[in-house]
C-alpha cells in the first residue's frame, strides 16, 4: 500500500497526531492553531510559519505566526495573486521556493532587512481548505543553506495538517460570524439546547461517562463535521449516529446507513456510489448508490476500518472531491452529505502498519467521540435492563419484573458484547420465564451455562484508546475473543483461558479454526472479528482450508 507521503516514519504519524489534538483540544480556533504552529515550528526546525486566510475582500490577512517580529500582521497581507503566497491561495496548489530572494515581494517582506536573517531561507506554502473551500494559506520558513534540501517531506506534512485547520477555520468562521469566538458563542448557546440526549429514542445512560458523549452529541450535531465514533462492538455507534442526524440541522432529509464490513469490495463500491446499466452482469437498469440517496442529509459508514487500502484510495477521492462516478459510467455526480464514521477498530495502529491510509484517517477523524464500553458504566445496567425488559412486556403482552438479585447479577457481568449482549441476555431471560419475576437464578451464568462468561479475561485489542496499543505487534493483528455465538454447536466448543490460547496471529487462527470444524464463520465469531477479516488473515499466513 503507497504511504501518504515519502519516507513516511513514526515520528512523522505522531507529530501529526499531537497536532490533530491540539486543534481539537479548544472550540478557541486562534490559540488551537497558534500552538499548532509553534509545536510544528520546533520539531520541524522552521525558523516561523504563519497562518494567511481569506477576508471577505478578497485578500489575504495574518491570523496567527510564531518566530516573526512585532508588526507582522502588517507585512501578511496579500491581494489575490499577490505574490507567490496569493498564488498558493487563488491556484488551490502547494508551492515550494528554494530561496525567498527569488521572489522580490517575499524578500522585501520578510529578507534580512525586515525579519529573517540569513541569505538561505526556503519558502512552503499549502492552501488550507475544507470540503474544496478554500479558507487560507500555510507558511513556513525554512533554512536551506546548501540550497540542496527538497523539503517533499515538509510540504507533504503541511498538506495533512492543512485539513484539519481547515476544519477549525471554518468553525472560527462561523462563530465570527454570530459574534465573539468559539468558545464565546458555544458559552453565549441557550442553555435549552443541553437537553439530555434520553429525549432521543432508546438512548439510555446517567453516568458520567455517557453524559460526556450526550454533551458532545449536542456539541457536534449542528455543525457540518465529520464524526468518527469509536468503540467496541455493541456499544450503540449507530444509535449515537441517529441521534447526530436527529439533532442537526439535516433531520428532514435521508439517513443512510452502510455497514462496510458486510461487503465485499466490489459490492460496496456499487452500493456506495450506484452503477450504470449494463456496468455488469444483471445490472439491467441504473441505479443510485447510497451516496446518492444520502444527498442533502447524513450517510453513516460502519465500520470503516475493515474497508480494503484499494477501496480506501476511492473513498479518499470522494470525500476530497464530494463527487464520484456511477460503476460503469464517465459522468461524474457531485453530492453534498454530512459524514459519520464508526470503527471497533486501533486505526492509528492500522495507520502504522500500512493498513490504513493515513490521508484518509486525518479526512475522517475530525471529531471523534468514544463509547465506553459496558464495564465502565455499571450504574447505567439496571437502568439498560428495565428498558429492555419493558420493551420486552410491551411487544408480548408480560408483565415481567426483576428482583434486587437478579439486578446484582446483571451488573456484576463483564458483558463483552456491551449493550447488545445485555439486551439479548434479557430477551433470552424473559422468553425463557415461567413466573413474573426474574431472579438471580433466571440467568444461564448463575447455571454455568453462559458462553461468554468465560470469555472475560482474555486481552483485547484496544480499538478507542490510540496511545496503548499504537506499538502492538504485528503479529498480534486478530482480534482475541469477545463473544462465541455456538449456535447449535455449542455443546463442541471449549471456552478458551489466557494458558492455553496460542500467542502469534497464525497459531490463533489454526486454532480456532480447528475448534469449529473449520468453519470460517465461526471461527470469526470466535476470535470477535468478521467473516472477511479471518479470510484476509488466512490468505495473508498461507492457511489452506480443510475439507471434511
Amino acid at each position: 500500500m503507497p504511504h501518504f507521503y515519502a519516507n513516511e516514519s513514526a515520528n512523522d504519524f505522531d507529530l501529526v497526531y499531537e497536532v490533530v489534538q491540539t486543534l481539537v483540544s479548544s472550540r478557541d480556533a486562534e490559540q488551537t492553531l497558534d500552538r499548532s504552529l509553534r509545536y510544528l515550528s520546533s520539531a520541524l526546525g522552521w525558523r516561523s510559519a504563519f497562518i494567511a486566510v481569506a477576508e471577505p475582500g478578497g485578500y489575504l490577512a495574518g491570523f496567527c505566526s510564531t518566530g516573526l517580529s512585532e508588526g507582522w500582521r502588517e507585512r501578511v497581507r496579500f491581494l489575490p495573486d499577490e505574490g507567490v503566497v496569493g498564488r498558493i491561495h487563488s491556484s488551490d496548489s502547494p508551492v515550494i521556493v528554494p530561496e525567498i530572494h527569488e521572489e522580490h515581494l517575499l524578500a522585501d517582506r520578510f529578507g534580512p532587512a525586515n525579519e529573517l536573517d540569513g541569505d538561505h531561507l526556503a519558502l512552503l506554502g499549502t492552501p488550507i481548505r475544507h470540503e474544496g473551500r478554500p479558507l487560507g494559506v500555510l507558511v513556513a520558513f525554512c533554512e536551506n543553506r546548501d540550497g540542496t534540501r527538497t523539503f517533499a517531506n515538509d510540504l507533504q506534512l503541511m498538506k495533512v495538517v492543512a485539513a484539519p485547520m481547515g476544519q477549525a477555520l471554518l468553525l472560527n468562521r462561523e462563530a465570527m460570524k454570530k459574534g465573539g469566538n468559539t468558545e464565546q458563542v458555544c458559552r453565549r448557546r441557550p442553555q435549552k439546547e443541553h437537553h439530555p440526549l434520553r429525549n432521543i429514542e432508546n438512548a439510555v445512560g446517567d453516568s458520567p461517562s455517557m453524559q460526556r458523549v450526550f454533551a458532545q452529541v449536542h456539541q457536534v450535531a449542528p455543525a457540518r463535521a465529520t464524526v468518527l465514533l469509536r468503540g467496541e462492538s455493541g456499544t450503540g455507534k449507530e444509535l449515537i449516529a441517529r441521534a447526530i442526524y436527529s439533532l442537526s440541522r439535516r433531520n428532514d432529509q435521508p439517513f443512510v446507513s452502510v455497514n462496510c464490513a458486510a461487503l465485499s469490495e466490489t459490492l460496496l463500491e456499487s452500493e456506495l456510489f450506484g452503477h450504470e446499466k449494463g456496468a455488469f452482469t444483471g445490472a439491467q437498469s441504473q441505479r443510485k448508490g447510497r451516496f446518492e440517496l444520502a444527498h442533502g442529509g447524513t450517510l453513516f459508514l460502519d465500520e470503516i476500518g475493515d474497508i480494503s487500502p484499494s477501496f480506501q484510495a476511492k473513498l479518499l477521492r470522494v470525500l476530497q472531491e464530494r463527487e464520484f462516478e456511477r460503476v460503469g459510467g464517465a459522468m461524474p455526480v457531485r453530492v453534498d452529505v454530512r459524514l459519520i464514521v464508526a470503527t471497533n477498530r486501533n486505526l492509528e495502529r492500522m495507520v502504522k502498519e500500512g493498513e490504513f491510509r493515513a490521508d484518509l484517517y486525518y479526512r475522517i477523524n475530525v471529531v471523534s467521540i468514544r463509547l465506553p464500553p459496558l464495564r465502565e458504566r455499571r450504574d447505567d445496567i439496571p437502568a439498560l435492563a428495565q428498558y429492555f425488559l419493558d420493551r420486552f412486556n410491551r411487544d408480548n403482552g408480560r408483565s415481567l419484573r426483576f428482583t434486587e438479585g437478579a439486578l446484582r447479577v446483571l451488573s456484576g457481568c463483564y458483558w463483552a458484547g456491551n449493550v447488545r449482549e445485555l439486551e439479548n441476555c434479557v430477551e433470552r431471560t424473559a422468553t425463557m420465564a415461567l413466573h413474573d419475576s426474574i431472579d438471580r437464578l433466571s440467568f444461564l451464568c448463575e447455571m454455568d451455562k453462559c458462553l461468554t462468561q468465560g470469555l472475560h479475561d482474555i486481552e483485547r485489542e484496544d480499538a478507542v484508546r490510540p496511545g496503548r496499543s499504537v506499538n502492538a505487534a504485528a503479529s498480534e493483528e486478530v482480534i482475541p475473543a469477545v463473544s462465541v455465538d455456538a449456535g447449535h454447536d455449542s455443546a463442541r466448543f471449549t471456552l478458551p483461558s489466557r494458558n492455553d490460547r496460542p500467542q502469534s496471529e497464525r497459531e490463533r487462527l489454526i486454532w480456532a479454526m480447528e475448534r469449529c470444524g473449520w468453519v470460517q464463520a465461526k471461527a470469526a465469531r470466535l476470535l470477535g472479528i468478521t467473516p472477511r477479516q479471518i479470510g484476509y488473515a488466512l490468505r495473508k499466513h498461507g492457511i489452506e482450508l480443510r475439507r471434511f
